[in-house]
């Protein structure tokens, strides 16, 4: 006599519901979670994009060279002036602050100033453990621009600028969608042109080719949604 057994499968073990504190899953924050920078890591981000940004005007100054922003208004006033760029460059900061103030709120403005006031520091600094006797234009105006571009990438990431042109240009992008870049790009093509009034025309156009390689470097990586922190 034969018997008809039946064959079930083993019930399919549930996947779990909660996961463990502590656990790698549980620390993984979700993939459109925006995640902050901690207080050292702004410090150490500002003074790493106020160190490069120093630096690479430093190369555009000692070659005569000039740039965008308040930085080459700044450098601009030094052909013309005696005061040092240390103090120009904080004196036509000044006027944007309280734009900054308004627009983008106290913290921004705050690690705006302490931009600024570093950027004034280290020009004081470089001449002294690295001074330059003779640096070659083009040189200068590439690799000074580079440097400038990446400082101020930097220093964007970590909510702040350089002042002047940097809040125009940034309160432009969050309130009318304007990349960073292009809108700085247009306003330091006009203060390149005003150093046709000091300097000689290849100069002037070399600053200007600068001034493009900085802003490209901004354009092609400042963009709106695409850094989360």
């Amino acid at each position: 006599m034969s018997h008809d057994t039946e064959t079930s499968a083993a019930p399919e073990t549930p996947a779990p519901t909660d996961v463990a504190p502590g656990s790698p899953v549980a620390d993984t924050p979700p993939i459109d979670a925006v995640i902050p920078h901690r207080p050292t890591e702004d410090v150490l981000g500002v003074l790493t994009g106020t160190f490069l940004a120093s630096l690479g005007l430093y190369l555009l100054q000692s070659a005569g060279a000039v740039t965008g922003g308040t930085a080459g208004l700044a450098l601009l006033l030094t052909h013309a002036l005696s005061t040092p760029f240390a103090v120009l460059f904080a004196a036509v900061n000044l006027p944007f602050f309280a734009l900054a103030l308004w627009k983008k709120g106290w913290v921004f403005t705050v690690k705006t100033a302490i931009c600024v006031g570093l950027i004034s520091v280290f020009s004081l600094i470089h001449p002294r453990f690295l001074p330059l006797e003779q640096v070659p234009l083009l040189y200068a105006v590439i690799g000074g621009n580079l440097l400038v571009g990446v400082g101020l990438l930097i220093i964007f990431r970590h909510g702040a600028s350089l002042g002047g042109f940097n809040i125009l240009a940034l309160i432009l992008q969050d309130r009318a969608g304007l990349r960073a870049g292009y809108v700085q790009m247009a306003m330091d093509v006009a203060v390149i042109l005003l150093s046709l009034l000091v300097l000689d025309v290849p100069r002037v156009l070399l600053s200007a080719l600068g001034g493009v390689v900085l802003n490209v470097v901004l354009a092609l990586n400042h963009r709106p949604g695409r850094y989360r922190a």
